[in-house]
């Protein structure tokens, strides 16, 4: 029964994933133990850049990267931008180790582990010049709601981590949570609309996913915004 909880039990916080039902194929795994010692990030100890890329250059962050196809896209597009994306999916951490290996990536890190808590352990104020949430799960029942990622919470725990104009872009395919997550970031303390208020956009360098370009095909939306951090 729901309620006051009991003593020593704490309470459930929403997290910034679901664990899904998968395994890795022979590749994702043979990708895993071979690629992992180079590219895997620690969420137990501090992010250096330097020390973790050999260089400083403009650092994206990307939540839930899913089979990490788009995130591998725009780190080939953009080689002098570091990237890091964050998935605890076994499945698209093993691929988007394997793509990366493929593609030769030197500016690509991974994290295998919950994004909220890379943000709060690993990763120091001022730090991320992008952050990027491509579809995150919707939790179309009402019932569910509390559960969806982007809350006025956690977008001024996400807020500390990004520099002064640094740049939020989320995309959904689900009109309701485009709705919810527009109103979230509209009222959210340090931010404002790249694109003036209340404005969507397609002016933006993501790659179309797979899952996208059919549900588009089925006549399906899609719902882009980009959030500067002015404070």
């Amino acid at each position: 029964m729901g309620g006051i909880p009991k003593a020593g039990i704490p309470l459930r916080t929403v997290k910034s994933f679901v664990i899904r039902i998968g395994r890795m194929t022979a590749a994702q795994k043979q990708a895993y133990e071979a690629q992992w010692p180079l590219l895997g990030l620690s969420a137990t100890e501090a992010f250096d850049q330097q020390r973790s890329f050999g260089r400083i250059a403009p650092l994206v962050f990307e939540i839930g990267f899913g089979m990490g196809q788009s995130l591998i896209t725009m780190a080939q597009a953009h080689p002098d931008w570091n990237y890091i994306g964050v998935e605890v999916h076994p499945p698209g951490v093993g691929n988007v180790l394997r793509l990366g290996a493929e593609a030769g990536l030197t500016n690509l890190k991974v994290y295998k582990a919950d994004a909220k808590a890379v943000l709060a352990d690993c990763i120091a104020d001022n730090t991320l010049d992008r952050v990027q949430i491509f579809f995150p799960d919707p939790w179309h029942k009402t019932r569910h709601h509390k559960r969806r990622l982007i809350q006025g919470e956690f977008v001024q725990e996400l807020r500390p981590k990004m520099k002064i104009g640094g740049v939020l872009h989320l995309a959904t395919d689900w009109e309701p949570y485009a709705k919810h997550m527009m109103n979230v970031l509209s009222a959210a303390e340090g931010f404002s609309n790249c694109h003036g208020a209340g404005a969507y956009t397609s002016e933006h360098e993501r790659p179309p996913t797979k899952f996208e370009q059919r549900g588009q095909r089925l006549g399906h939306g899609v719902w882009d915004m980009l959030f500067k951090r002015d404070s």
